[in-house]
């Protein structure tokens, strides 16, 4: 799980969506998926604007290192996180969706290992190292997810992956900040591999949610989980974007 983005790929349902879903009679049949791309699309262009604040020109290479800083620890928790929601959803021994959503929940943290190691090689590449102390937005990202997996549900963890890995990077952005920033191909693996890998992770995600026929209480779980990284994510980036060492 990755959120570097050139441009938010939540999208707005389109014309065609709309007419699939009332193909099957007058009442429209809404997927869990459309409706958590739905409840995201308000979020696209305030990440957008963070995004740009973040990787305009000027003072880039030191705020590109305070970047891969502020995502090691972030990166980090991925697969605790997902291993912890399996485990969760295995004892709901009950429910078969909770079932289905373990198996998914290990395979994807299977995806996700050692890629925050390719976040310490990018920053010794650029002469730099971990934080010594995670940026507090971090620790309030993979925190909620903590929190929502032991109270509530953990079928909310796919709304935080839902939208770091819907704001993947693009694909020419490596490029683009190794010729601004100067600093060699090596530190920038993680954004190169995130923008092949999480496009395909996020569509396995929107099946995986859809199959799971979740409730009407579980997609609320998912929705208010998915705004929420998606504020505290407009609110990193807006944090590294500034000239003060990146931290509130």
């Amino acid at each position: 799980m990755n959120a570097t983005t050139t441009a938010p790929t939540v999208t707005a349902p389109t014309a065609a969506a709309a007419a699939a879903s009332t193909a099957t009679g007058a009442a429209a049949t809404v997927t869990a998926s459309l409706a958590l791309r739905t409840k995201l699309t308000p979020t696209a262009p305030v990440l957008r604007a963070a995004t740009a604040a973040l990787w305009r020109p000027d003072g880039l290479r030191q705020r590109y290192v305070r970047y891969l800083a502020a995502m090691h620890p972030l990166v980090r928790a991925s697969v605790p996180l997902l291993v912890r929601a399996a485990e969760r959803c295995a004892a709901e021994r009950d429910d078969p969706a909770a079932r289905r959503l373990a198996a998914y929940y290990l395979r994807h943290a299977e995806e996700e290992r050692d890629h925050d190691v390719w976040l310490l090689d990018d920053l010794a590449a650029a002469g730099a190292g971990p934080a010594a102390v995670a940026h507090p937005i971090v620790v309030e990202l993979a925190g909620a997810q903590y929190y929502r997996i032991e109270h509530e549900h953990p079928v909310a963890l796919l709304g935080y992956i839902a939208v770091l890995e819907g704001n993947a990077p693009g694909p020419r952005l490596a490029d683009r900040l190794a010729e601004v920033t100067g600093l060699p191909g090596g530190a920038f693996r993680t954004l190169r591999e995130h923008a092949e890998l999480d496009g395909g992770h996020l569509d396995d995600l929107y099946r995986v949610y859809d199959a799971l026929a979740p409730s009407p209480a579980r997609q609320t779980a998912v929705s208010v989980s998915a705004l929420h990284t998606a504020n505290l994510l407009t609110r990193l980036f807006l944090s590294l974007a500034e000239d003060n060492g990146g931290h509130p």
